[in-house]
């Protein structure tokens, strides 16, 4: 009996190293030469990227099963919706040809298409159906269709991430995109996953929290998030996580990544706001996890804190990742929003949003 229990355990830890090696999606792996660079910035300690607030340390490998097996086995009620989301579509030409002023189009989830400035940039985009390194590993997207695909995107001038994990950087969506984006802008480190995907390492441009790099008229600073990063066992924090500020003559918009909340959102605020639109995190939060997701009470604080004129949640509307209904994030961040007299921004899918309008009215879709 030991000995087939035995055998049983190697197969399975073959199994899943001939996996993790070879199957794509993973990614890449940093090299020891990329490390002694890293190791130069103050947010590397010990061969890993640090957040400036001690966080809990990752769980083990016994802890991460029992979180698994809850979060699988736990009925939540709403947890999805009762039907597929639908999307406004957009159209392919009134997108390529859009000019002289600024819009947002949100993809649920985190991902955006931004048009500003006469140029096309992608934020988080992932447009795929599953947040998992393959398909049979995680629940499908909310929404099956998209407002407009990849194939009929015209060329992006540049694609923004702000770290690592599935359901910010997706290997489909990147190789489908990957011949069409000028520039690639990451965290330190993440760049590494781009290059395993063919993408030239003369178009990827890797920042630390606080640097700023200048593409034509727009300004892209990498500024500070509170969470960790990783793609498998022994790449946690091997990738640095960021937040995101856009800059333009006329606009200032902030992306927030993923964030627990933490003072890092005042000094952003300080150094660069006020910002006129913010996307905030505000979903897939947990009491196990406070200091790496928001809950929708602090998104808006942290709105206030960046000195944000419009805030929008993010991070919801995409996928199952935690333990609450999927419209606990909108509903409390709408009653917070309102009790601090802080406008929300609540797009469908696919609504074109203009960031400057602060008294845009929006439908109470989620119902």
């Amino acid at each position: 009996m030991l000995v087939i229990i035995f055998s049983l355990v190697g197969i399975l830890a073959i199994a899943y190293l001939l996996f993790v090696n070879y199957y794509p999606s993973f990614g890449g792996n940093v090299s020891t030469e990329q490390k002694n660079e890293y190791a130069k910035s103050p947010n590397y300690k010990d061969g890993k990227f640090v957040n400036k607030k001690d966080v809990p340390k990752n769980l083990n490998f016994g802890e991460m099963v029992k979180l698994a097996y809850k979060f699988f086995t736990t009925k939540v009620p709403n947890g999805n919706p009762e039907q597929d989301l639908k999307v406004e579509k957009l159209d392919s030409t009134n997108v390529a040809n859009f000019k002289n002023d600024t819009r947002l189009i949100w993809y649920g989830h985190s991902a955006f298409l931004l048009q500003i400035d006469d140029k096309n940039i992608l934020i988080d985009p992932m447009f795929g159906a599953v947040a998992a390194p393959h398909p049979l590993l995680g629940g499908n997207r909310f929404n099956k269709e998209m407002p407009l695909e990849i194939e009929k995107l015209p060329n992006i001038d540049a694609v923004l991430i702000s770290h690592d994990h599935y359901d910010h950087l997706d290997y489909e969506s990147i190789t489908k995109l990957k011949d069409k984006v000028d520039m690639f802008y990451t965290p330190l480190g993440v760049g590494v996953h781009l290059e395993e995907w063919g993408i030239e390492k003369e178009r990827i441009i890797e920042l630390d929290w606080w640097q700023e790099v200048h593409y034509k008229d727009l300004l892209f600073a990498c500024t500070p998030a509170q969470h960790f990063s990783g793609r498998k066992f022994g790449g946690e924090q091997s990738t640095l996580w960021s937040s995101w500020v856009i800059t333009s003559a006329k606009d200032k918009l902030f992306f927030s990544g993923d964030s627990g909340y933490g003072n890092h959102f005042k000094v952003i605020g300080e150094k660069y706001g006020p910002f006129d639109f913010a996307m905030m995190e505000c979903g897939q939060y947990n009491a196990m996890w406070p200091d790496i997701h928001m809950f929708p009470e602090e998104t808006v604080q942290a709105g206030i804190d960046v000195k944000a004129k419009v805030v929008m949640p993010i991070h919801w509307g995409g996928f199952k990742l935690a333990l609450h209904s999927w419209t606990d994030p909108i509903e409390r961040v709408v009653r917070k929003g309102m009790e601090l007299k802080v406008p929300i921004a609540t797009p469908k899918i696919g609504e074109v949003i203009n960031p400057k309008d602060s008294l845009q009215i929006y439908n109470v879709w989620w119902k």
